[in-house]
């Protein structure tokens, strides 16, 4: 993780993108914080959330990307949140189609209009995500293309990392982890029992023994 540029991050507020953004501080690499509203139900508390972890001048940077009626059809509980008190949602309810192929090939894009050719993306192969898009082959597939037919480079420093490590990556970077948000199922209190709510609570009780 030594040989970062600057390029676009993209960042949601949650713990995995932040711990990115500020391992780039620590190094003094310039990057653009590029969050993207494809409509999920958190995007408010996610750009919240965002602002209130990013130091103030990095917060003057950050960037939007509006997109939220691609998926203005689907009936996933990432999209429309669910009733948590009287609905079961599993993981299979909370998949978006090619929602990785969207955000990664915006941010492609965005990075090319500011003639940027690096883009960096915080995920980490503990997610339990269902979507097609996100395994290990279809990142290299589109990493290949990316450099194949233009100039762009995907990155994903924490691919191999746990969940576990990326939190204690974040705490030696003095990542604010309380006010990061990463829920799935509920678009404003993290409901502690989706994919993501489970890797970062797993994570957090590790790092505490």
């Amino acid at each position: 993780m030594n040989d970062f540029k600057k390029g676009i991050i993209l960042v949601s507020g949650g713990l995995d993108s932040t711990t990115l953004c500020y391992l780039f501080i620590k190094k003094n690499i310039e990057f653009i914080p590029l969050i993207i509203n494809y409509g999920q139900h958190c995007f408010d508390t996610e750009l919240k959330r965002l602002k209130s972890v990013l130091p103030n001048d990095y917060v003057e940077r950050v960037e939007i990307i509006d997109v939220s009626q691609i998926y203005k059809y689907s009936n996933s509980k990432f999209i429309n949140a669910g009733n948590l008190w009287e609905e079961k949602i599993s993981a299979d309810d909370l998949y978006i189609p090619y929602r990785n192929v969207l955000i990664l090939t915006i941010a492609a894009s965005f990075a090319r209009t500011l003639d940027l050719n690096n883009v960096y993306s915080a995920f980490i192969n503990s997610n339990h995500a269902k979507e097609i898009d996100c395994s290990n082959d279809f990142f290299n597939n589109l990493e290949n293309l990316m450099s194949e037919y233009g100039s762009v480079k995907i990155e994903m420093p924490f691919r191999n990392f746990t969940k576990f490590e990326v939190a204690k990556l974040g705490v030696e970077l003095g990542v604010p982890i309380g006010k990061t948000f990463s829920c799935q199922a509920s678009p404003s209190i993290p409901c502690g029992a989706c994919p993501n709510c489970v890797d970062r609570l797993d994570a957090l009780k590790k790092l505490s023994e």
